[in-house]
């Protein structure tokens, strides 16, 4: 049985009804319908914006206070790009780690967190992994970079979007990103790299308790009983100084201000070839909000060659991710190392075809799911669909699928299931767990783990029950949690 077939979701996909501004395509329920203020807020801020197909607002859609747009969108412009479409600091992600070894006693579960802890500490202090150099090879090269320095093998950059790498030549080079970026830029970077950390980052352990493909689920390399591993972790220092190095954004900590005081002003102003240029510059980033760039401009290059350097960082800094969380498994809980079963952005810019013509298109909290058409030839996502995480939270399962390729949703699916979650415990849709199932909840201090009750699967189901129905997404395999920190 499939998680959707005792689910009543009438409502799918439909044209938002409003005026003020363009109506987004919405995947929701009765049970999950889009707030009627952040399809306002939506509205508001692509009002006027050069589209390219409509909006496309997906299940767990939300809107944050620091963030100029909801969570849980993809936007297509045609001739612009447009960085508050997305998050300011670009490729957050997640990925799920198939492990080779049975499910560890309460000791190994301890042991396995101490040495995350101490591998990955948090705070993370001033140590550094890198070089300024290796930020340049992260940059230009991206997951290949750190496949090599952190000895995964290039074999798993197939289970990486864009195979872990943009080529920074279609936007004028690397050598021209390393000709204007201010040295501070590189230093900053060499910071915190591989650092996951808490809030609603984590590092969990999961069983796969079903799976509903078993064809597909043995390409991907899971199987009923397998131990997995599943984390979010973000891009690192180096997008978030891209981002806010392009315009002035509304999640702008302290830390960062103080560097970009310095920073922003040499970035832009050393390299300016004219006063024309200068002032052009000021009023994109730095006279308020950030507005669209055209594409086919000087800036827009520019632009997107600082875009497609922090994506390369950011595949870089979770692959180095993986290689220490894989290495760390097998040596507590024993067994060869495990593999990558995907690894996925959910903030991102890219340049894509929509309606068969070039586009931009931005997602912000939301994934690309590409068919398996759209995928490299001769990789494992060219035979099964692009691996897609649909996550709930650490009290219920959590989902690996693959893409069902629906152009009406631009090829994307939320990237979670989170809020949902919550808004049914707290409507009291959900109720607790009938089998009092419960996670190991660790923190990065040195307290004992707490125990957290599960609730049942009413709102991971539902949101999927929605991505399903729509041709978003197939499910391959269910996972229960039962040990997280964050």
């Amino acid at each position: 049985m499939t998680p959707e077939d005792n689910m009543d979701v009438t409502l799918i996909a439909r044209d938002a009804q409003s005026t003020g501004g363009p109506d987004p395509r919405v995947f929701d329920s009765e049970q999950i319908p889009a707030a009627q203020p952040a399809l306002a807020d939506l509205r508001a801020t692509v009002g006027g914006a050069d589209l390219a197909a409509p909006p496309v607002v997906l299940p767990d859609f939300h809107h944050k206070s620091n963030m100029e747009l909801p969570s849980s969108v993809a936007v297509a412009t045609r001739t612009s790009v447009r960085p508050t479409l997305t998050s300011a600091s670009v490729n957050c992600g997640m990925a799920l780690i198939a492990l080779n070894s049975a499910r560890p006693a309460p000791a190994g579960i301890d042991e396995f967190y101490r040495r995350v802890r101490e591998r990955y500490p948090y705070p993370p202090g001033m140590s550094t992994e890198l070089s300024a150099r290796d930020v340049l090879g992260c940059a230009r090269d991206g997951g290949a970079f750190a496949a090599e320095r952190f000895g995964t093998g290039t074999s798993i950059l197939e289970r990486v979007e864009e195979l872990g790498r943009l080529d920074l030549d279609r936007y004028d080079g690397a050598d021209r990103l390393q000709r204007e970026l201010p040295g501070l830029v590189l230093q900053l970077a060499r910071l915190r790299f591989g650092m996951v950390g808490p809030t609603n980052h984590f590092i969990e352990l999961q069983e796969v308790e079903e799976v509903f493909d078993p064809d597909t689920a043995a390409k991907l390399g899971v199987a009923p009983g397998q131990m997995t591993l599943q984390y979010h972790a973000g891009g690192g220092v180096f997008p978030g100084a891209v981002g806010a190095m392009f315009g002035r954004r509304k999640h702008y900590p302290k830390q960062i201000r103080a560097a970009m005081s310095v920073v922003k002003p040499l970035y832009h102003g050393m390299s300016a070839r004219s006063l024309a240029q200068l002032k052009q510059r000021y009023r994109l980033y730095f006279s308020g909000g950030c507005p669209p760039v055209p594409l086919a401009s000087d800036e827009g290059r520019r632009l997107m060659l600082a875009n497609a350097a922090a994506m390369n960082y950011g595949f870089a800094f979770r692959i180095a991710v993986y290689a220490g969380l894989r290495q760390i498994a097998a040596d507590v809980f024993g067994g060869p190392p495990g593999q990558l079963v995907v690894d996925s952005p959910h903030n991102s810019i890219y340049q894509e075809e929509v309606g068969g013509q070039p586009a931009v298109v931005h997602r912000h909290n939301s994934c690309r799911a590409y068919p398996a058409q759209l995928m490299p030839p001769g990789t494992t996502f060219a035979e099964t669909g692009q691996a897609v995480l649909v996550p709930g939270t650490h009290q219920t399962s959590s989902y690996l699928c693959v893409a069902g390729g629906s152009a009406d949703a631009l090829y994307s699916a939320c990237h979670g299931a989170g809020t949902v979650v919550s808004d049914f415990a707290r409507r009291g849709i959900s109720q607790p767990d009938s089998q009092h199932r419960a996670t190991l909840r660790f923190r990065y201090d040195d307290a004992a783990p707490a125990s957290a009750a599960h609730f049942d699967d009413k709102g991971v189901d539902e949101v999927l029950a929605v991505l399903v129905r729509g041709g978003l997404v197939r499910p391959v395999a269910r996972m229960r949690p039962f040990a997280v920190l964050h």
